[in-house]
């Protein structure tokens, strides 16, 4: 209706059959919203008779007044009547909608998938089970003695910087985030009888930024003999049948003489990859050696009767090289997506 200019009984009747009828026929509470400003808003023909009254005679403006009044009273009335109605509809409408029959079926099913990680630790665990091997846990919150001195690292030693390492406050407590898993080496040489061998899977932690290829949490596999007699070329043997099995049988190491503080003699090792995405190629994968004479003592074990050969390769580097995964983000961030692709064997 065009705006009224004044007040009279027909136009206030009109305005209110105007509101009434657009209100019934509101079907959803979107459409009611639009209705109540039209109707009943500042700009609505009620609201508009409602402002004439400053220019009604005083002796006419308890009438109008009146008038106006219950004109308005009946809209909001209605409004809310409607309001509920609505509000009363779309919540049945929800729930229908909504309804779970649970003694019915599921009518999809979806299968989930084990992160590849979880996946490679397993496979090689199988291989080290099969060659008679132990596998062994330890605890990821560490003795800095565990994880640093007990294994021949110096006290300036770069590793045992804040900067390399997450100290756990207060650092007089020497507690750690273990940096590798060769304190579960050690504990199995504490706690158990010679000869050992074991391989220690798990969660490490060290500083680094999260990019492409480094995530501050990462997974090791490391592996500990001691026993009499151990050599070299044991520890070959050993790197050379975890790389066929894992790898196929034209798969092969290369030892290449480096440093590390648990070991004299040391080795980078180096994995020949045959079946590399990109082509056969050599692959840095980890460090091993014999076990250093002062780590054996640590662990109270006369090195001059026993020797020992330890190694250890990261787990995701390997899903890495072994998958073509090229971003490690890939590997963190819980995308059930990620984890289906490879199934149930990495």
């Amino acid at each position: 209706m065009s705006d009224p200019t004044e007040i009279t009984e027909p136009v206030v009747n009109a305005a209110v059959d105007a509101a009434l009828a657009a209100i019934a026929a509101a079907t959803d509470s979107t459409a009611l919203k639009v209705v109540r400003s039209e109707h009943a808003g500042e700009g609505s023909p009620l609201a508009t008779l409602n402002a004439l009254m400053r220019s009604v005679p005083k002796d006419q403006k308890a009438v109008a007044g009146k008038l106006i009044g219950q004109a308005r009273g009946r809209v909001a009335q209605a409004l809310s009547a409607r309001e509920d109605e609505i509000a009363t509809s779309e919540a049945r409408a929800q729930l229908a909608a909504e309804t779970v029959d649970v003694t019915a079926a599921a009518s999809t099913w979806r299968a989930g998938a084990r992160h590849p990680i979880a996946l490679l630790q397993e496979r090689i665990a199988d291989v080290f089970v099969g060659m008679g091997w132990e596998i062994a846990e330890g605890p990821e919150l560490e003795s800095e003695w565990f994880n640093f001195d007990a294994l021949n690292f110096d006290e300036d030693h770069p590793a045992r910087a804040m900067q390399d390492t997450f100290f756990i406050e207060p650092t007089s407590a020497h507690l750690v985030l273990r940096t590798h898993t060769s304190p579960v080496q050690l504990r199995s040489l504490l706690n158990n009888e010679l000869p050992v061998y074991r391989i220690a899977p798990g969660r490490v932690y060290r500083t680094d930024e999260l990019d492409a290829t480094h995530t501050p949490v990462f997974h090791q596999t490391e592996g500990i003999a001691v026993d009499k007699g151990l050599t070299m070329a044991h520890l070959r043997g050993t790197l050379d049948h975890f790389v066929k099995a894992m790898f196929g049988d034209e798969a092969k190491v290369r030892l290449r003489p480096n440093y590390f503080p648990f070991t004299e003699p040391s080795a980078e090792l180096d994995l020949w990859h045959p079946t590399f995405k990109g082509g056969a190629r050599w692959i840095e994968w980890g460090g091993c050696g014999m076990v250093n004479a002062n780590v054996l003592r640590s662990a109270g074990i006369d090195p001059d009767v026993y020797s020992g050969f330890a190694f250890g390769v990261g787990i995701d580097r390997a899903v890495m090289f072994r998958n073509d995964v090229k971003d490690m983000h890939d590997m963190v961030e819980g995308d059930v997506r990620f984890s289906q692709q490879f199934g149930m064997a990495v």
